[in-house]
């Protein structure tokens, strides 16, 4: 397969250009809160599973990223895509939670995957912990593509203007 390299920046310079193009800062905005999300979920899971508040490492893997939805939501929803105002239903909040759903469930296979794991070896408590946690960065980084696509389409600014207008009005504050 040719992969056409010619619109990768290729140098400093370029990929200073690139970041303060539309796709950049949406894609940079994107990555920031990607981090975090991926931020919460890792600590609220650690914590969760971490104390003992679960044994369960689906439980705990389902927990940390229901709570990191409601930020990742409203962060993607108004910095990323520059959207205000009522959240559309049909268009913006079910498919976002599908992706949500989704996301846990490719997790929580993750999270199967490193109890069996966990089960065959004598660590500590706290290395299982992490690796809980780590399996749910790794789950959720398969995701990350996918998520942008289909964000892309659900949270979209109807022309280039919009974004544009979004984008001034916040470098003017």
């Amino acid at each position: 397969m040719d992969i056409d390299t010619s619109a990768f920046p290729r140098s400093p310079r370029d990929l200073w250009e690139w970041a303060h193009t539309h796709q950049g800062r949406k894609l940079i905005r994107y990555t920031s809160v990607s981090v975090v999300t991926t931020i919460v979920s890792f600590v609220t899971i650690a914590i969760v599973f971490g104390t003992n508040m679960t044994a369960n490492e689906v439980f705990a893997t389902a927990i940390g990223n229901l709570v990191a939805a409601i930020p990742a939501y409203f962060l993607h929803r108004s910095w990323v895509w520059g959207k205000h105002g009522r959240s559309h239903l049909v268009k913006e909040v079910l498919p976002f939670w599908v992706m949500v759903v989704l996301g846990i469930g490719v997790s929580s296979l993750g999270a199967m995957g490193v109890r069996h794991l966990v089960d065959q070896h004598d660590w500590s408590h706290l290395l299982d912990t992490f690796l809980v946690s780590f399996a749910n960065i790794v789950s959720f980084a398969v995701f990350w593509v996918l998520k942008i696509l289909l964000f892309n389409r659900i949270f979209r600014v109807d022309t280039v203007a919009d974004f544009d207008a979004h984008l001034a009005e916040e470098e003017s504050h």
